[in-house]
């Protein structure tokens, strides 16, 4: 990409999209296109269409979705497998009519078998059952590789796919009814310390092990990617090092100060026992990883508590 290439960043107001715009802005880029919700529905195909008919854009970063935690994906199955399906067939086939140089689509490890080999290699798509509460969110994910796949393969479409693990940093969603684990162990721990609460309940038993990703590594490895990797199958990106989720805990617990208790209701779902991607096939092409953990949680426990916290309090007031 040249500096004054036109890139369409979807999704931008979002945990990655925002962290795009920002590192695409900080490294002198002077051309990004982003749309509000208001002004360009991507579930719908003729606003799409239009849209990329008259901004023309060379590169597209397709990282706007519908996520969220394993509560989210059990209470809201239909839309969860309904608006990703729109939202990367409209952008994929609308970036394809208008002769994009580039598009880049976002998938994630839930869309590997529950009973994956681990680490997961990206040979191992579709080889065996997914984990059911992800399960419409995985399909549709998988749907938008196979997408570019086809295109690139029948149109020659210059469409890449790349597979991330759990992402977390500035500007993620701390909605308890739809964050993702570490989003929400941040504000449960926090509100629990201000609150002076006892104890604070978390899902499960604590044992099943994550990925964790911090998501200005991710944009970076992204960026990595477009001037990097052409090929038809996707590709991972990770942190390589998986931990377990009651360790986790412990680690935001000590970063937000909290001293209570910790108790495990073990009558709630806890997902996949494991899900640690490999990345030796991005590791071989010249990216790592670049922020640890410890850092990357303490870097988004004080981004939260300066910003996100404030405005999440701001907007429950005001309904």
């Amino acid at each position: 990409m040249e500096k004054e290439s036109k890139i369409y960043v979807t999704g931008h107001t979002g945990l990655v999209g925002s962290a795009i715009v920002r590192r695409l802005k900080d490294d002198g880029f002077t051309n990004l296109l982003w749309i509000s919700h208001k002004d360009c529905d991507l579930r719908i195909p003729n606003q799409v269409s239009e849209l990329f008919k008259q901004e023309r854009p060379e590169y597209v970063f397709l990282v706007a979705a519908k996520v969220g935690g394993i509560y989210a994906n059990i209470t809201y199955p239909a839309e969860f497998i309904y608006d990703n399906l729109e939202i990367q067939t409209n952008v994929i086939h609308s970036a394809w009519k208008a002769k994009v140089k580039k598009l880049i689509f976002l998938s994630s490890s839930c869309i590997y078998p529950k009973l994956s080999p681990q680490p997961m290699l990206e040979e191992y798509l579709l080889t065996g059952l997914m984990e059911p509460t992800n399960e419409m969110f995985g399909i549709a994910k998988i749907a938008g590789v196979k997408m570019c796949q086809a295109y690139k393969r029948q149109y020659n479409c210059r469409c890449i796919s790349a597979i991330a693990s759990n992402l977390y940093g500035l500007n993620d969603n701390y909605n308890l009814k739809n964050s993702h684990v570490l989003a929400a162990l941040i504000r449960k721990f926090h509100e629990a310390k201000i609150n002076k609460l006892e104890k604070v309940t978390l899902w499960g038993d604590g044992s099943p092990r994550r990925e964790f990703l911090y998501v200005d590594d991710l944009v970076d490895a992204l960026l990595f990617l477009m001037d990097n990797y052409n090929e038809e199958e996707p590709i991972n990106i990770g942190y390589g090092i998986d931990i377990n989720i009651k360790e986790l805990a412990q680690i935001v617990k000590s970063e937000v100060g909290y001293l209570g208790e910790i108790y495990w209701d073990v009558n709630k779902p806890k997902g996949t026992t494991r899900k640690l991607l490999d990345v030796t096939k991005l590791n071989n092409l010249g990216w790592k990883y670049n922020i640890s953990l410890k850092d990357g949680i303490h870097a988004t426990y004080k981004y939260f508590v300066e910003y996100d916290y404030p405005d999440i309090l701001k907007k429950e007031l005001n309904g």
